[in-house]
């Protein structure tokens, strides 16, 4: 296993690049992105001698939750929290440094485009067979289509139109590069929704020079849900944090439960006896939602916000520790866990959703042991013909299970806090894993007998005992302390958000003079 410096995002089959994006040194400042290069010449001992050799400066005024190198370039496109996509190309040199140290690149050297077209905290970017054409999906409930062919000017109406707007945030979407034409979306919704572009309405407005509405753009053609809740899961709290479509066969679809775009709607439910643990499961995430905006209505101060946090913090802690003390990790707790639930049958509500008309496929295995609390985590297959399913978990751990049994093959230490991605090489037996911490780890197989060293599976009882009963507590008081950290932090921002001013006239983007907004 060897360290890296922040979060890998994207392994790149051509370059052999490892893109990131945080800095060792701080949490506070995620606008950085590192690309990282296997250089031989820089280490003759290590197998995998991945060295930094570019740092590129943003100028996002938030976190940076995803980057992508668009293909056959040397571009590298970013999303972030301030709403913005960003396009960055410093030519050949991306990856390749002549001295063999970092190179750092300014915003005003990198940057190419800046596009404002969504409202909200834009999260993930999927790219196609183009250096020019790429997707992004953002909490404004929107999915945007770019091509950087193009240009037009953001703000003035003419961005062109969503091929997608929920009436819910959305934080997940996946692509398979075998059907591009269709595409899945995820996120405060139970529901999974695949869309499919080859809708005849839109080409033909564009023919007749129109800009087609949302509803012409694209067509949802299946929707992909379970048939109950999890163990422990609130009723109208469930949600959808990471899909993946294989790009082996390009119609499996992943969301920790396995589906398949080729099955028919309906069918039998999977089985229900082994315990999937369950996202977040109760409304704390929403009290602190309510409380912000309590903050704006009644322009209360943030620190008067945080006091009332940690108050409530306290409380919950010492809650927590007495149903600990009662319940422990056996059996009975768990019964009396669910005795306290609402008395319903924990199926999902359909009527919530806009798409009613739309058939629901159900899945054909579930995937169980891990604990998916506390913050946003991707999923993945692995393996060179997509046997195998991956998710990190809120223990720091990752697993691994077979994708045709659902059975638990690997519990790997990834992670001082959580795991949140888990990207495998496209053509090297290699598995990049980030969380909280400040390291990207790279793993490979392990060479002689023995156990792996960073391997937890001859513990995997107890832990996923540890991960079921964190996960049927619900969100725990963590999350109240990191969201008191983070007002503490960023007071001023935080209140200029709720406020909805406006970032896009600040003095960095005035500084950004050849960003052309697209």
């Amino acid at each position: 296993m060897e360290n890296f410096s922040s979060v890998a995002e994207m392994i790149n089959s051509q370059s052999q690049n490892l893109i990131d994006h945080r800095p060792a040194r701080s949490q506070l400042e995620c606008t950085r992105v590192r690309v990282w290069r296997m250089d031989h010449s820089s280490d003759t001992q290590n197998e995998y001698p991945f060295a930094c050799q570019t740092v590129i400066d943003t100028g996002h005024m938030a976190n940076v939750f995803s980057a992508h190198m668009l293909p056959s370039s040397t571009r590298i496109a970013t999303v972030a929290g301030d709403k913005q996509v960003r396009v960055f190309d410093v030519g050949e040199s991306v990856g390749r440094s002549p001295s063999g140290s970092e190179m750092r690149y300014s915003t005003r050297q990198a940057c190419i485009r800046v596009l404002r077209c969504h409202s909200s905290r834009t999260k993930r970017i999927i790219t196609e067979d183009s250096p020019d054409f790429f997707l992004t999906v953002a909490e404004d409930g929107q999915v945007r289509q770019h091509d950087l062919r193009t240009p037009h000017v953001c703000g003035k109406g003419t961005c062109p139109p969503p091929l997608v707007k929920l009436p819910h945030e959305l934080s997940t979407i996946a692509l398979s590069p075998l059907t591009p034409y269709q595409f899945v979306v995820g996120g405060e919704s139970p529901f999974a929704h695949l869309f499919d572009r080859r809708h005849i309405g839109r080409h033909l407005q564009e023919e007749w020079g129109m800009l087609p509405s949302v509803d012409d753009a694209t067509t949802c053609v299946r929707r992909f849900s379970r048939y109950s809740r999890a163990p422990g899961e609130a009723k109208g709290y469930e949600h959808i944090t990471g899909a993946r479509m294989s790009a082996w066969n390009g119609h499996e679809l992943l969301l920790l439960y396995l589906y398949s775009t080729r099955d028919e709607p309906g069918g039998s439910p999977v089985d229900m006896t082994s315990c999937i643990l369950p996202p977040n499961s109760d409304g704390k995430e929403q009290d602190a939602a309510e409380r912000l905006s309590n903050m704006h209505d009644g322009h209360r101060s943030a620190s008067e916000v945080v006091q009332e946090v940690l108050e409530n913090l306290e409380d919950t802690e010492d809650a927590e520790m007495n149903t600990e003390d009662l319940l422990g990790d056996s059996e009975d707790g768990d019964m009396q866990t669910d005795e306290a639930e609402s008395e319903d049958d924990g199926r999902i509500i359909a009527t919530a959703d806009m798409h009613l008309d739309v058939a629901v496929i159900f899945p054909r295995m579930r995937f169980s042991g891990h604990s998916n609390v506390e913050t946003v985590k991707d999923v993945n297959f692995l393996g060179p013909c997509d046997e195998y399913v991956t998710s990190g978990s809120d223990d720091g751990n990752f697993f691994i299970w077979k994708k045709s049994s659902g059975e638990l093959v690997d519990i790997l230490e990834g992670d001082e806090h959580i795991v949140n991605v888990i990207e495998g090489h496209p053509t090297l037996p290699l598995v990049a894993v980030s969380g909280i911490d400040t390291t990207v780890k790279l793993f490979a197989p392990a060479r002689g007998p023995g156990p792996a060293r960073y391997s937890r599976y001859r513990d995997a009882a107890s832990v996923i005992r540890r991960n079921d009963n964190a996960s049927r507590r619900g969100l725990n008081h963590s999350a109240n302390l990191q969201f008191a950290r983070l007002l503490l932090q960023h007071q001023d921002r935080a209140l200029e958000m709720l406020r909805g001013d406006d970032d896009d006239e600040t003095d960095s983007e005035s500084r950004l003079t050849n960003c052309v907004n697209q």
